[in-house]
């Protein structure tokens, strides 16, 4: 029996979707973005010098395919990543009306989301009145804060001081389907501010809301205020039969290691580990020989997408694709015979693009433990069914109820 050890870079897309036209940054459309190719572009131009120096290096990436498939998706021919693959590589292509982490991740589980995600309007105030009665009734106070479009940070910032005074939640969504909640973990309390994200998850659900979360955070208008690790996500379930699903129906182990949990409702999951992605890559490390065989391990690595693509960071991007395919260097030696490692990701941010949003592109699809092969162009779903395969058990069914 074999074990599946699926990572998604989160965001590290490739380029060339085909209706890229039709998602915007703003008013630009997503036409001509490139996650990682303009990445190795600046880095090949010297445009990339904090922290890093010189063209992108990521052998271990190049030597499963990622030039090729970069090529594939875009036609671009990225600045040092010209190796001859030894793996599977190809590129996938989203169906999904969403460039977000949900339809992202869901699509590769092998089940694309079926309805256009709700998102509130830009404007202020951005919620509803029936949404701002049942957040103060979930939080047990008379206001809101915030209540518009917002950088994470700069409204805790910008609203922290007032919270402070006042124990009113601080409220805001941005171009993704998504309410988010920050509150002080003392001044508010963190259990409390699970539980009202949890008590006003089901409504947003039902208004195709894709996630309410939970943003806490310490500190003081002296000190500044930051964000703690304890963000949570209340996400809506996916409406079909997942890979993680048909793996634990089939009795295998699904370790779930960052975001994994959050994206799917903890349905399908064995275990989950969470932490920053450093701490991430040694639980996957440590999954490389704690895993029983026919096991599924499915990671997610948010700081390629949070960090530095939404943050326009384009040294920052490039340094943490050379710290992963490092460590990934490092993980491939010590698999097992049969294993396979799936690497892909979920939709694009380029860094090199206006605005600050995710990008509509294709994403690699990587493989170690298939030989060398062109894959071709492909959907996010096939992804889903290529780590089935290998796990030998049913492909995920998007029509079946869960």
């Amino acid at each position: 029996m074999t074990r599946v050890f699926l990572l998604v870079m989160d965001s590290a897309g490739i380029g060339g979707a085909p209706d890229a036209a039709d998602f915007f940054n703003g008013d630009t459309p997503d036409t001509g973005s490139n996650t990682i190719g303009h990445i190795a572009e600046a880095c090949g131009a010297d445009r990339a010098e904090e922290g890093r120096t010189g063209p992108l290096k990521l052998p271990t990436l190049d030597a499963m395919g990622l030039g090729r498939a970069i090529s594939l998706a875009s036609g671009l021919d990225a600045p040092g990543l010209g190796a001859e693959p030894s793996g599977a590589w190809g590129a996938a292509t989203e169906v999904s009306n969403g460039k977000d982490t949900p339809s992202g991740h869901w699509e590769l589980a092998g089940v694309p989301v079926p309805w256009d995600w709700h998102y509130f309007p830009k404007e202020v105030p951005a919620f509803p009145t029936e949404v701002r009665r049942l957040l103060m009734q979930a939080a047990g106070t008379d206001g809101i804060l915030g209540n518009r479009h917002a950088s994470g940070t700069v409204v805790i910032d910008e609203e922290g001081p007032e919270h402070m005074q006042t124990g009113w939640p601080i409220c805001y969504t941005s171009v993704d389907s998504v309410l988010q909640i920050a509150a002080h973990e003392e001044r508010f309390g963190l259990d409390r501010l699970l539980k009202m994200c949890r008590a006003v998850a089901p409504m947003l659900h039902d208004m195709k809301v894709g996630r309410v979360i939970a943003r806490p955070f310490v500190g003081d208008e002296t000190t500044g205020f930051t964000r703690t690790p304890h963000r949570r996500d209340f996400a809506i379930a996916a409406p079909g039969l997942t890979l993680l699903d048909c793996a634990q129906a089939a009795g295998r182990d699904v370790h779930a290691v960052g975001k994994i949990g959050d994206i799917f409702s903890m349905r399908g999951i064995t275990d989950l580990r969470k932490g920053p992605d450093d701490k991430l890559m040694e639980h996957l490390s440590d999954l490389v020989d704690e895993a029983a065989d026919g096991a599924l391990v499915f990671a997610n690595f948010v700081e390629f997408d949070t960090n530095f693509g939404h943050r326009r960071d384009v040294s920052g991007y490039a340094r943490h694709l050379e710290w992963f395919d490092a460590e990934l260097g490092r993980i491939l030696p010590r698999l097992r015979e049969g294993d396979l490692v799936i690497v892909t990701a979920d939709h694009g941010n380029d860094p090199t693009f206006i605005g600050t949003d995710h990008t509509r592109e294709r994403v690699p699809v990587l493989c170690h433990g298939l030989g060398a092969r062109e894959l071709g162009l492909m959907g996010f779903v096939d992804v889903g069914k290529l780590a089935a395969r290998h796990l030998d058990i049913p492909a995920p069914d998007p029509e079946a109820t869960p």
